[in-house]
């Protein structure tokens, strides 16, 4: 069995974003960059399968800038077989990423489709849902558990009622929650090991896929900063204060 797992190159989650004095979007200069920790997740779980026996095959893919190749360097480190870049300096959004996606899936004929429930940027929620829809195939959200057997899946997932359980006909698109696992740590002998597989670079025009962006972003802006806390002396000024002030009583 084959797996395909998209990955995205996104600022680190440890950095504290700033917007543009234009307000033009995010200024990304010289801050560090790392996988998306849902996609992160989807990795661990296709390799988790391959070391179980049930995958044969874990390829790696992410649509961006060159240097997402360190993302996918990062992948196959993690234990990912080989990996794909498709090359652009668009802003690659949901629906093209799907629209790449579905023609990768195309070529590879894979039984299962890994990928975060969201990135951690853009928080879109969208790509896996779009891809499942493109290529027709079955989806399950959200996954916090999987399990493959007698060519289907099985995904147990967190829903606002309590826990669900689905099963899909493979192939399928599943998308990864933060209870999924916990990803190992990468040790240096896989970095190196990982400089050895095969990453292959191609151009959106080579898979027939138009990128240019369909939204626009007109302004981006910090939220405003939150007033400092008050003490108050009794629960009369309290109420009070939510009366005449927050104005929510």
């Amino acid at each position: 069995m084959k797996i395909v797992v998209p990955v995205k190159r996104v600022v680190d989650y440890n950095v504290k974003v700033r917007v543009k004095s234009d307000g033009t979007g995010v200024d990304i200069a010289n801050v560090k960059f790392s996988m998306n920790p849902f996609d992160e997740i989807a990795v661990e779980e296709a390799v988790r399968l391959k070391e179980a026996g049930v995958a044969t095959e874990v390829i790696v893919v992410s649509a961006g800038v060159t240097q997402a190749q360190e993302t996918l360097r990062t992948a196959l480190a993690i234990g990912a077989d080989r990996a794909v870049l498709i090359e652009s300096n668009e802003d690659l959004q949901p629906l093209a990423v799907a629209k790449l996606l579905k023609a990768v899936v195309d070529k590879e004929q894979p039984s299962l489709i890994i990928l975060g429930k969201q990135a951690i940027d853009d928080d879109s929620n969208q790509t896996g849902q779009m891809l499942a829809a493109l290529a027709g195939l079955p989806q399950a959200t959200f996954a916090s558990k999987i399990t493959i057997a007698d060519a289907r899946a099985t995904v147990a997932r967190e829903v606002d009622g309590g826990a669900e359980t689905l099963s899909l006909q493979l192939p399928a698109v599943v998308t990864t929650d933060l209870r999924l696992n916990e990803p190992r740590y990468v040790t240096l002998p896989n970095i190196m090991k990982a400089k050895k597989k095969p990453l292959e670079t191609i151009k959106p025009e080579d898979l027939g896929v138009d990128v240019t962006p369909r939204l626009k972003t007109l302004k981006v802006a910090e939220p405003p900063r939150r007033s400092a806390g008050v003490k108050v002396a009794d629960v009369t000024t309290l109420i009070e204060k939510l009366k005449t002030e927050a104005k929510v009583l």
